[in-house]
Formats: structure tokens, C-alpha cells, sequence
């Protein structure tokens, strides 16, 4: 019976990121590590797994802060050799491009940029020394399409692609993959809430405030909703699969058709 490939699934105890977690635990190839910034964050992910019939031999966890390097410290430590590595923490914030200061764009590139750069030049070279793994980096289609209300995330989004495609070229004719995938707005954690105030700010329905999210803010869209964090997970833990070794150097889009490009 072949071993299981071990995922470290960054940014992991909810959203997007926990739905990968879901998704690849149950795939039958992943044991997987749970990342999340404290340990009750930690400990409730993997409770929630188990509670949905996940087998606990399949569950790992780390409780690490990884816009730090210290936090990066932690993981390599517990894991000094992983199989997958999907880089999903990140964070956003909505604010006016002149009010954007230093320690805005230090805090937003730390935790959208450099944690998956710095997780990658410690693992991206292991996997390269056996010939075997997959580095996944979860974008969005604001790389494509800077947000005007968040430049700053934009910019971040796009230096992933960039990095995901070059590391690709450096795997060349080797058996390591390296992808990004480009997500449209996913109802996360995060969105839920936001939808919900909203909704009651302005006693309407959080339906009716989705519709007019769509309506007003993100047009383009074809699928006309919020995708679901597990339709993303269903996209991530393939891409990470035996399946998929064929992929390498892409940006996958799962966005709903927001993007207009047809490339």
C-alpha cells in the first residue's frame, strides 16, 4: 500500500483554505497539516474534520503566525519535508490607494507574499532534490484585475503568479509541479460576515446584497454568485494529485468567468 503524500495546507482552520484541507484528507493520496495563527484555531479545524468523518491518522496540525519568520521557523521544524505545499494564508483589506501606508504594504506583503516565498525556498528544494512534489499558490483574479479599492492586495496576488511561473521554469523536466490558481470572490469566513452586516445595515436580504454585488462591483462575472469554498478545494487538491502531472507553469482560473480573457 503506496504512502500517503503529506500537504501542508497554509491559512487552513476556515474559508478557503479549509475546504482544500477538507478536500484533500478525503482524497485517499493526503494526509494534511493544518495551519491556522493560534492553537484553539488549531485544535477546532481538525475537530471539525473529524467530526465529519475525516480519519484522525490523517491530521496533522501547527499553529504558526506566517507573515513572520518566525512563524516560518515553527513549521519547517515540525515538517522538514513535506510532499505539497499549497500556500493559501494571505489576508485583504479594503482602503484608498493614498492612504495605503509603509506598514500597510509591509504587513500585506509579508502575509500574501513572503510567507509563501519563504515556505518555498525551503521546500521547493527538497522536492526537487527527490524528483516528487507540487507547490500550489492561491491568487486570485485580482491579479489580473487590479481592485481599485485594494490595490495593494492586487499587487501581491500578481507577484504569486509570478513566482509560481518562474519556480515552474526552474522544475523544468523534473517531476515537480508549480501552479497558481486564480479565485474569484469565494464566500469565505470573511465575506459571510461582511454579507450579513451589510444585509442588516441596510434591511435587505444577504441574497439581495450578493445580487447587487455582482451587479455593481464585479460585473463581468458569469456564474453571478459567490463560489463556494469547496468548489475551489475541488480544483486545489486535483491540481496536487498524481492525476495532474501533466500541469505546471499555469494559472488555473476558477473565477466564475469574472475574468474576460479567453487565455
Amino acid at each position: 500500500m503506496a504512502k500517503n503524500k503529506l500537504a501542508l495546507i497554509t491559512g487552513s482552520t476556515a474559508g478557503i483554505g479549509f475546504a482544500i484541507a477538507e478536500k484533500m484528507a478525503r482524497h485517499g493520496q493526503f494526509d494534511v497539516i493544518i495551519n491556522g495563527r493560534t492553537e484553539e484555531r488549531v485544535n477546532k479545524a481538525i475537530n471539525q474534520l473529524l467530526a465529519e468523518g475525516v480519519n484522525k491518522a490523517r491530521l496533522h496540525g501547527v499553529a504558526a503566525d506566517l507573515s513572520t519568520v518566525e512563524g516560518i521557523q515553527k513549521v519547517q521544524e515540525l515538517f522538514p519535508d513535506i510532499d505539497v505545499l499549497v500556500n493559501n494564508f494571505g489576508i485583504f483589506e479594503p482602503k484608498d490607494f493614498a492612504d495605503i501606508t509603509d506598514g500597510d504594504w509591509e504587513k500585506m506583503w509579508n502575509a500574501n507574499f513572503m510567507s509563501g516565498a519563504r515556505l518555498s525556498r525551503y521546500y521547493f528544494p527538497r522536492m526537487l532534490s527527490k524528483n516528487s512534489g507540487r507547490v500550489i499558490f492561491i491568487s486570485s483574479e485580482s491579479a489580473v484585475q487590479i481592485p481599485v479599492e485594494m490595490i495593494h492586495y492586487g499587487v501581491t496576488k500578481t507577484a504569486q503568479v509570478a513566482l509560481a511561473r518562474g519556480m515552474a521554469e526552474a522544475a523544468a523536466n523534473t517531476k515537480v509541479t508549480v501552479n497558481s490558481i486564480l479565485v474569484g470572490p469565494t464566500k469565505s469566513e470573511g465575506v459571510g460576515t461582511f454579507l450579513k452586516q451589510l444585509a442588516e445595515k441596510d434591511q435587505v436580504s444577504e441574497a439581495e446584497v450578493e445580487k447587487n454585488f455582482f451587479k455593481t462591483a464585479r460585473p463581468t462575472s458569469l456564474l453571478k454568485r459567490f463560489i463556494k469554498p469547496e468548489e475551489v478545494g475541488a480544483l486545489v487538491a486535483f491540481v496536487s494529485s498524481d492525476e495532474a502531472s501533466a500541469i505546471t507553469g499555469a494559472a488555473l482560473r476558477v473565477d466564475g468567468g469574472l475574468l474576460k480573457g479567453i487565455l
